[in-house]
């Protein structure tokens, strides 16, 4: 408090007095009386700035300036004194501030009082630690001439109070500017300001944190630089300040000039080639009728085109031959079987014992019969998560038997269905969003009435409603919390009423933020290699899409056709973009997320299986299944070991809702096993297979050559390819081509990457 004049010359006239009694004491006892007493005296009344002019120190909060210098310095990250359990060496700190009173009591109550210390801050172990002053495992973290420095030091000078009650809350962060137009190899500097809730606003630039979503395109310091690559698109800086999260935006343009643009055939193109001409970066060409063909048999049937698919297509003059192509394949079984696959793998649809048998099947056919006779999603996602009663009776109960816990279920419907990764909201409030550990358990309540009753048949139960109030109690707090969607609020619950059923009605409504936008994503990430947003089941603020009013506009469009899977699948199928070539131009190969050309990738390891069945002519045999069925349409994971090949190419074991489960890298193993393996060259050599037949067909020899082509690439060989397969056919003195020398051509073919990959 600035004190008025009055208050010092009063003050001063006090001391003079002092001063005179003083010279008297010092004639009459003590010849020594040191003058600064009178004057520390002096100063602490008065205040040394104010003798100076200045304004006095300001009042240091724990919550609004100590925590977030922690924060900043990394002192309470989960890989130091935040680390689960203890925190580092005896010191724990909440991770990232969240929880400031516990922060309060560890800094001043643990370690004998050492940390602070009252009457010499500058002696406190925090911050001579924190310098480098004394030995420290997570070495020096601030400068003694540091803004954060000066802040913790005058916190503990002021007494190292805490204020968590009384301290203004932080409302809000915003990003100055929200987004901008850079240059490639330019640079920017971004602001940051903090809202409370008493109405100030503090300059927060050097204590947020700042985490590029694409470090590949963009760098950032750690007071807010932010650095441009040379890649063009768009990019994302997330600026975090406890518990606010906030996004700055930017676009990186290309600047070519985008001519020669496809038509479009629907939305999706008018809105992805208009981001590309806001870019700069000119698409791909068309492909070809040989490689969409193949393209489209592979993402929609999980299959190499058959023959007589190809011949069709090769010869038809029919303009709309491509998206009759498609919705053929969209009535095929195999569209079913395929992504039965694709589901009942982030389904958890896994046998860890002989007895599962019955609910793996069972639940196998229940979710390929919903998409075969193409049942809304919103209503496949309803009969699962308020599935009652027996496997036999109603197969998605098997869900429950595989997923337990009230925990795990909100965990994995989250993630899967509206695509928020819950898990770290358990423990602590989520480090990039806004879920808390009472968002959390408000959530799980939902599945706190679910009751398990013993059947007659080994390991199977029968899943029921248990009458009684929702709720669950958040472990850290104690507080029973009710039923509560994420970031909505629902109606009371009557206790005979089923909380899953309100959880549906939430998850469908059309006002819903996530459900329809995260399958969506998923499905683009299908047929794109890459969702809008990446990874395609982490939706949030801070890791925006890459072209928002694409997947806005799928999103409506998938609301709106009654949650249709297949006009999903025709709409993103059918339209031009997808139908890019993958051969890049002179100004697109950089480009990795705006679609420009199609993204190549490896084939899953169930369709390269039947791939190689298709060109091999050979069948793999699974156990307890019928001869004939493909690797596409096995139900559960046990298959896996019956195949070292699913294995190797990294099929999944059903662990996990998270699609990164399966390996899609290539590695050494899958190199040597397509070369050498024992399965791959029984294959090869099967009776009445491919290699056989040709050898013993009459047909010419570039009729032959043709065939295989045809089967593996959808496509002619080139003149080349025709001559170097004669070459190697046509043996001297000999009146037959063998068998093996169609094994050896077969063989290279399995072994390109033309083969290997989706193109």
């Amino acid at each position: 408090m600035v004190r008025t004049f009055r208050q010092i010359s009063g003050v001063s006239v006090h001391l003079a007095r002092q001063k005179t009694q003083a010279r008297r004491v010092r004639h009459d006892r003590n010849p020594i009386v040191p003058c600064r007493t009178v004057l520390s005296l002096f100063l602490a009344l008065v205040g040394c700035s104010t003798l100076f002019g200045e304004h006095p120190e300001r009042q240091v909060s724990l919550v609004n300036d100590v925590v977030p210098v922690l924060t900043k310095a990394g002192c309470n990250a989960g890989i130091c004194h935040a680390k689960a359990g203890n925190g580092q060496n005896g010191f724990q700190l909440s991770l990232l501030g969240f929880e400031p009173k516990e922060d309060f009591e560890h800094l001043l109550k643990e370690g004998r009082g050492r940390r602070i210390s009252l009457a010499s801050p500058e002696s406190s172990l925090m911050l001579q630690k924190a310098t480098g002053e004394m030995p420290h495992g997570g070495g020096v973290r601030l400068q003694p001439d540091s803004e954060g420095y000066a802040l913790l030091r005058n916190w503990i000078r002021q007494g190292a109070s805490y204020d968590g009650d009384s301290a203004p809350k932080l409302v809000s962060i915003e990003i100055q500017p929200k987004r901008a137009t850079i240059q490639p190899n330019g640079q920017l500097q971004i602001g940051a300001l903090a809202n409370y809730s008493d109405n100030s606003q503090r300059d927060i630039t050097k204590l947020a944190l700042y985490e590029s979503n694409e470090k590949s395109m963009a760098e950032v310091s750690e007071f807010g630089l932010v650095r441009i690559m040379d890649i063009p698109g768009k990019v994302a800086v997330m600026v975090r300040y406890q518990g606010s999260v906030a996004v700055f935006n930017a676009s990186v343009p290309q600047g070519a000039p985008v001519e020669n643009v496809p038509p479009s055939n629907n939305f999706v193109d008018d809105l992805l080639f208009a981001n590309l001409k806001e870019l700069g970066i000119p698409p791909s060409p068309l492909c070809d009728d040989a490689t969409f063909i193949r393209r489209a048999a592979l993402d929609i049937a999980g299959r190499l085109p058959t023959l007589e698919e190809f011949q069709r297509l090769a010869t038809s003059q029919d303009s709309n031959k491509r998206a009759l192509y498609v919705d053929s394949l969209l009535q095929n079984p195999e569209y079913a079987d395929y992504f039965a696959n694709k589901w009942t793998a982030m389904l958890k649809n896994r046998r860890d014992d002989a007895s599962d048998i019955t609910s793996n099947f069972a639940f196998y056919s229940w979710v390929r019969d919903g998409l075969l006779a193409n049942k809304p999603y919103d209503q496949m996602v309803r009969e699962l998560l308020a599935a009652t009663g027996t496997v036999m009776g109603n197969p998605p109960v098997a869900w429950y038997k595989r997923v337990k816990e009230p925990k795990q279920q909100l965990e994995d419907v989250a993630q899967l269905f509206l695509g928020v990764r819950m898990q770290c909201a358990q423990c602590h409030h989520h480090p990039f969003e806004k879920w808390s550990q009472d968002d959390y358990y408000s959530f799980a309540a939902f599945f706190s009435q679910v009751g398990r009753k013993p059947t007659s048949t080994r390991g199977e139960d029968m899943i029921f409603h248990k009458r009684g109030i929702a709720g669950f109690t958040n472990a850290k707090t104690g507080n029973l919390l009710k039923p509560t969607a994420l970031g909505d609020a629902i109606n009371s619950i009557a206790p005979d009423e089923d909380p899953r059923l309100k959880l549906a009605d939430w998850m469908a409504s059309p006002t819903n933020p996530f459900f329809a936008k995260t399958v969506v994503n998923r499905y683009w990430k299908h047929f794109f290699r890459r969702g809008l947003i990446d990874p395609e089941d982490d939706i949030r603020d801070t890791n925006p899409p890459t072209n928002p009013e694409l997947l806005a506009a799928l999103e409506k469009h998938f609301i709106e056709s009654g949650f249709d899977l297949k006009e999903l699948v025709r709409v993103i199928a059918k339209s031009n973009a997808y139908q890019l070539s993958s051969v890049p131009n002179d100004f697109n190969a950089a480009d990795q997320q705006n679609y420009s050309r199609f993204y190549f990738r490896r084939l899953q390891a169930e369709v390269l299986l039947d791939a190689i069945d298709d060109l091999a002519g050979s069948q793999t045999e699974f156990p307890n299944l019928p001869t004939g069925t493909r690797a596409i349409g096995l139900p559960d994971n046990s298959y896996n070991n019956a195949s070292p090949f699913l294995k190797v190419f990294g099929r999944p074991e059903n662990e996990s809702v998270c699609e990164c489960e399966r390996v899609q890298s290539s590695s050494l193993a899958q190199s040597l096993h397509l070369m050498n393996a024992g399965d791959i060259k029984a294959k090869l050599a099967t009776a009445n297979g491919r290699s056989e037949r040709l050898s013993k067909s009459d047909k010419p020899l570039e009729e032959r050559i043709q065939e295989l082509y045809h089967v593996a690439f959808s496509r002619e060989p080139s003149v080349q390819e025709m001559s170097f397969a004669m070459e190697y056919l046509v043996t001297p003195k000999a009146e037959t081509v063998s068998k093996e020398r169609f094994q050896d051509l077969i063989w290279a073919l399995i072994n390109t990457k033309e083969f290997l990959f989706n193109h």
